[in-house]
């Protein structure tokens, strides 16, 4: 009988789930509007029903929303809706999430998965724009799940059929939808034939003789995202002729939005195809200048944008050949921005006459001048010297008019063209200017010139003061002016004093180098009272003022000398009763409680600026540390806040604090143990996760082999971390590293963790071995993944060294140098890389001596590595290297 009812109540819940499913599919409409209800309630129970419906069941979940976003009985809100939420369910941002949604959907019943793709392609030719625009996004999102699985391959070709629709809006939605896909998919998934058709259908799209403006944007937005498949079609005259024609056209379109986006193609292509541009730069120049001088604002930043990116190409290409173009040049440097220089600087110079009256206010604005003078400081940067006498005649013109703009542009114009030439260039201009600009910052009526001025004057500081500097512009004799004018406008309206706070940073920065004695030293006092007055004004929060003047009181400590180190002392005290305040405020709204977030992090950031001031030499720390004990217990009361950035600062300041106090670390550990365990735990926030990672690493080189209690609890949580999809993976680098860090710190004792760890190592040295020769992003990754790898091994070794354990490595030699001789035969390793891992070399040979012999003269890495290594320009490589050298001699030898 039991078995009977076990039976019974079995089919019961499937037919309940069955008749929900059914239930929901009928009643979806209802749910999704209820969905947007303004009353709360309503919204809350809806969003519950369509969460219950997915996990109960997702089949009918999607099909249900695929059905109504297809149907044009529905209404548009739930029908827009129901995509949305379709969408949802293919993509995530986070890394983990996105995986996870592409695997559900691979898994899911094909005969559900083609009714879902029929409904969305059905719903492209719906006359509503909001439904076929939202199918358009769909589709793509299922396109780049797909295709790479070599799955709905009938997909491109029943878009392209759709291009011959007669109805416009049919047309459009197709090349939206082509658009969207060539965003989501990557060009090696299509074939050559079917990218052929692709731009055919978009280029013919974009034509001026496209009498429906919707259609020539969604064409020409397409273009934009499909230009990363077009190389084959660049390479070829014709080809490339007909694309360049059709998007020169339309930058002519009567319509701003078309001329917006075809710009917009421009900028995409100066970077994609810059070797391609030569034989159109004068025509673009044409279309570029007349947009900046005639067009509507969306469309002149563009215009602008495209030169700009040219910059940022042979800035590029001129960094990393020295202008000197060997065999081993990608693309020669074609000197378009030389080439167009006078008419293309006329042309801005002209753009920064252009500002807006509350353009310093808002920060996030972005106009016409501000776009002008980015892109004469690129050009700057580009061409150097050159630009210098072509600025100097409107700076002279302008700097004395009554007109604010002028004057404004003016100093604008100055400030832009600061990074680039040559100091012999600049200076003998910056001296004759400096007077003018300290007496401008007090005097001038507008606030706009002010700001724009301070602004210059922390570019002169950054760029030509400090100890590379052959000719001081900054002397004994207009120092004291100097600091005064700054000072003083500390107390100005809040931009002008964020930007004089940023001239007071890259004024000490100059100073780092000075020595014994700076000619900071004098003002000492009164400039930190000066930055610690406007953190306490009411207006602080305005124009980033509060955090631009801690930022400037950190760089003002961290540059000090020996001669102010009582006074750094003496500001203990002060910050730890700012940041006990903030502790003890009750009963906060949210946006004071934010506000206070923001104010600890900045005194957690001055604490460890501190710490590491004071910790650096024997006689300061020994006074510091009196305060060690309750700097340790504030740190630990913030952790207890829940706020990210907080955690990341305080995370900071405790590993700064490890440093300096050493062994001593050790009595706060039991205490701070649960905080390191949380933020190691923190996947979400994975800054702090991979801060933590480092402060492990400090902790370690603090006690050495005082911190073996808790490395079983913190090698069990790296691991983990490592093992998990949910992780950034810029954090596993960093995890790696750590691994060293605690093998040196515990030595042979790191026995019981090798045969976790080392496997670990070896695939993800395995995994680097495929990511190589990507994009250069890739590039960057696997150069940070192999050089964590290797601080694991060198870190390993080094830690067993003259143990009688040695021998538990051997069976891991052969892979190491194996490893080893794969990032040499690559070739794709970057300085860093190269220290590290012939240093491994040497460790290596160091450690196991004779009993690895026979490998090593097996390696290339231990001849042809290391004479490449030997003959580095670089002094540490080299040293690193001979270090190695020294190493086998003696292993072999034995």
């Amino acid at each position: 009988r039991n078995y009977k009812s076990v039976i019974f109540f079995l089919w019961l819940v499937t037919n309940c789930f069955i008749f929900l499913g059914q239930y929901m599919a009928m009643e979806i409409t209802q749910v999704l509007l209820n969905a947007q209800s303004v009353d709360g309630h309503v919204r809350k129970h809806a969003e519950e029903s369509l969460k219950q419906f997915q996990e109960q069941n997702l089949p009918g979940f999607l099909l249900s929303l695929s059905g109504e976003l297809a149907s044009e009985e529905k209404p548009v809100d739930s029908r827009k809706l129901a995509g949305l939420i379709l969408k949802n369910a293919l993509d995530a941002k986070e890394q983990h999430r996105k995986f996870e949604l592409v695997q559900r959907w691979l898994s899911l019943d094909s005969n559900v998965k083609n009714q879902i793709k029929t409904c969305l392609l059905q719903t492209l030719s719906s006359p509503v724009p909001d439904a076929h625009s939202t199918a358009s996004q769909v589709i793509a999102k299922v396109a780049g799940i797909e295709l790479p699985q070599k799955q709905w391959p009938e997909l491109i070709g029943s878009l392209l059929s759709n291009i011959h629709q007669v109805p416009a809006h049919v047309k459009q939605a197709t090349l939206e939808t082509l658009g969207y896909m060539c965003e989501e998919v990557s060009p090696d998934v299509v074939d050559q034939d079917q990218v052929n058709k692709i731009l055919t259908a978009v280029v013919q799209g974009m034509n001026a003789s496209e009498a429906n403006n919707d259609v020539r944007l969604a064409a020409t937005r397409a273009l934009y995202n499909a230009l990363g498949f077009a190389q084959a079609n660049f390479t070829n005259d014709m080809e490339r002729d007909y694309i360049m024609r059709v998007v020169c056209e339309a930058t002519l379109s009567p319509e701003v939005k078309i001329r917006q986006a075809a710009f917009e193609c421009l900028v995409s292509i100066s970077s994609t195809y810059y070797e391609k541009l030569a034989p159109y730069i004068q025509d673009i120049f044409n279309i570029t200048a007349k947009a900046v001088k005639e067009d509507e604002e969306p469309v002149a930043l563009q215009a602008i944008e495209f030169w700009s990116s040219i910059c940022d190409e042979e800035i590029d290409i001129l960094e990393e050949y020295g202008g000197d173009f060997t065999g081993d040049s990608d693309i020669p440097c074609f000197y378009f921005i030389r080439q167009a220089l006078p008419a293309l600087v006329s042309m801005l110079l002209e753009t920064l006459l252009k500002q807006e009256e509350d353009q310093d206010q808002d920060e996030g604005a972005w106009n016409i001048a501000m776009a002008g003078g980015t892109c004469l400081g690129l050009i700057a940067r580009t061409v150097g010297d050159d630009i210098v006498p072509l600025v100097m005649p409107f700076i002279e013109e302008n700097i004395t008019k009554p007109d604010w703009r002028q004057r404004e542009a003016a100093t604008y114009a100055f400030g832009s063209i600061l990074e680039g030439p040559s100091p012999d260039k600049l200076t003998p201009t910056v001296n004759v200017a400096l007077n003018f600009m300290l007496s401008a910052l007090t005097k001038d009526p507008n606030n706009h010139v002010k700001d724009t001025t301070a602004w210059t004057l922390g570019r002169i500081f950054e760029f030509l003061h400090g100890s590379t500097v052959e000719t001081p512009i900054i002397t004994h004799t207009n120092c004291q002016q100097i600091i005064t004018v700054l000072l003083q406008s500390m107390k100005d309206v809040p931009n002008v004093a964020e930007k004089a706070c940023g001239a007071l940073y890259f004024l000490a920065q100059g100073y780092e180098d000075v020595g014994s004695s700076s000619p900071l030293t004098p003002f000492f006092q009164e400039i930190v009272q000066s930055l610690l007055t406007v953190t306490h004004r009411d207006d602080a929060g305005e124009s980033r003022l509060r955090t631009a003047a801690y930022e400037t009181l950190n760089e003002v400590v961290r540059c000090s000398t020996d001669e102010t180190a009582s006074m750094v002392l003496q500001l203990v005290p002060v910050i730890m009763m700012e940041l006990h305040q903030t502790l003890e405020a009750q009963k906060l709204s949210s946006d004071e409680r934010e506000k206070q977030n923001e104010l600890q992090g900045l005194l957690c950031g001055c604490l460890q600026v501190i710490i590491q001031k004071l910790g650096s030499s024997e006689p300061t720390k020994y006074v510091f540390m009196q305060y060690a004990d309750q700097i340790m217990s504030l740190f630990l009361r913030v952790f207890a806040c829940r706020s990210a950035t907080v955690h990341e600062e305080a995370m900071l300041a405790i590993g700064a604090l490890a440093y300096a106090t050493g062994p001593d670390f050790a009595k706060y550990m039991q205490e701070f143990y649960k905080y390191l365990e949380m933020g190691l735990q923190n996947f979400e926030e994975y800054q702090v996760c991979a801060v933590t990672v480092g402060v492990v690493g400090d902790i370690c080189r603090a006690l050495e082999d005082k911190i073996l209690p808790y490395c079983d609890g913190i090698m069990t949580q790296l691991l983990k971390d490592l093992s998990s999809y949910q992780l950034h993976r810029s954090v596993k680098p960093p995890i790696f590293s750590c691994f060293g860090d605690i093998s040196l710190a515990i030595g042979e004792n790191f026995e019981k963790y090798l045969m976790y760890a080392m496997p670990m190592l070896q695939s993800a040295a395995e995994l680097s071995a495929h990511t190589s020769g990507a994009d250069d992003e890739m590039t960057e990754y696997t150069n940070l993944l192999r050089n964590g790898i290797l601080e694991a091994y060198s870190g390993i070794f080094q830690g067993f060294k003259n143990s009688p354990k040695t021998q538990l490595l051997m069976p891991y030699a052969s892979h190491i140098l194996q490893f080893l001789d794969s990032i040499y035969m690559e070739k794709d390793m970057d300085d860093v890389v190269m220290k590290t891992a012939i240093g491994v070399l040497g460790d290596l040979a160091d450690t196991l001596g004779s009993n690895a012999s026979s490998l090593i003269q097996q390696s290339l890495s231990s001849k042809d590595f290391l004479n490449e290594c030997l003959s580095s320009d670089d002094h540490l490589i080299k040293e690193s290297a001979e270090w190695a050298k020294l190493a086998i001699s003696r292993a072999i030898s034995v």
